[in-house]
């Protein structure tokens, strides 16, 4: 799905009056599955349209989009750390991280 795409379902989805959140990488430091630019939509049902990366460094993306969504209602910056954690799960390990924008409506 290109981003002109995937705004255009944004804009649908919010047309309809249903709230939703883009996430968006906007800085990246290490190896990283996505670069910088790379975009997501999360409805509040938790529907995914796009990707950040996929595996549990987008789940928590999506996590917290929902969250952000219900909670707060104002755009936050989420740092997403991709390196091996403390309890040993590899499932992440691309050694990097990324930093996600992530713009409640």
């Amino acid at each position: 799905m290109t981003d002109l795409e995937l705004l255009r379902r944004l804009d649908e989805i919010r047309a309809k009056g249903a709230r939703a959140c883009l996430a968006t990488v906007v800085k990246t430091a290490g190896s990283t599955p996505r670069d910088a630019g790379a975009k997501m939509v999360v409805t509040v049902d938790g529907d995914i349209l796009g990707t950040v990366g996929g595996g549990c460094g987008e789940g928590r993306v999506r996590s917290a989009a929902m969250r952000c969504m219900v909670a707060t209602e104002a755009p936050e910056l989420l740092e997403v750390d991709l390196t091996l954690t403390k309890e040993g799960d590899d499932s992440d390990v691309c050694g990097g991280t990324m930093w996600v924008l992530l713009e409640p409506s």
